[in-house]
């Protein structure tokens, strides 16, 4: 399967899934995590991804950070699409970036975040339930709950599977996105579990995903 077909396949189910307002905006309903050890070209993904997805940029300390994050600003804008930051919240100001993700490590750096940039878009990382729990505070806007199937990531757990996602999406009253091993042959139906939205990888990019 192309990489364009797998982009279709997970943006209908992505629209099938309830929409959730925050700070303003329509929170996508999908979402591209970018891997420099996984995806070698996170520009070309961009520019393929529907009008109101956002991209969650990830830089993972490499040194030319700050000039493709700067090129995947140009596109977000020119698409409208959202640009979130991993981790890095000075590049993200830097960028103009429309918020931050947190990794789970992370969460606790929301409430100082929130104070310092107060129309951001958080969203923190869970695998969990009890990160889900703790990450459910005022400061954060949304969820990214992995692994839901057995994905590439090398930090990757044990898979939740669609009932323990659910299990998730029922113990917070935060918007809740689905991270890991999503493709066309695995999303079908996930909307029923009460996501805001998907969030890949290679599958929006691997010309077999």
């Amino acid at each position: 399967m192309t990489a364009g077909a797998a982009l279709e396949a997970l943006s209908r189910t992505a629209a099938l899934c309830t929409p959730r307002r925050v700070r303003g905006i329509v929170l996508p309903s999908l979402l591209f995590f970018t891997d420099p050890a996984r995806v070698a070209d996170p520009e070309a993904v961009a520019m393929r991804l529907p009008a109101g997805s956002g991209v969650v940029f990830r830089t993972f300390g490499a040194a030319d950070a700050p000039e493709q994050g700067q090129r995947l600003r140009t596109i977000t804008r020119e698409r409208g699409l959202v640009l979130l930051v991993g981790a890095d919240i000075a590049l993200a100001g830097t960028l103009q970036a429309d918020g931050v993700h947190l990794p789970e490590r992370l969460r606790g750096e929301a409430m100082n975040l929130r104070r310092s940039w107060p129309e951001a878009l958080i969203t923190v990382a869970a695998h969990t339930r009890a990160a889900v729990e703790a990450a459910s505070v005022p400061e954060v806007d949304a969820l990214v709950v992995s692994p839901v199937f057995a994905s590439n990531s090398p930090s990757a757990g044990t898979p939740l599977g669609l009932d323990g996602l659910e299990t998730l999406v029922r113990a917070t009253d935060k918007p809740v996105y689905a991270l890991g091993g999503l493709r066309p042959d695995t999303v079908d139906g996930m909307e029923k579990t009460g996501i805001v939205g998907l969030a890949a990888v290679e599958a929006l990019a691997s010309q077999n995903a």
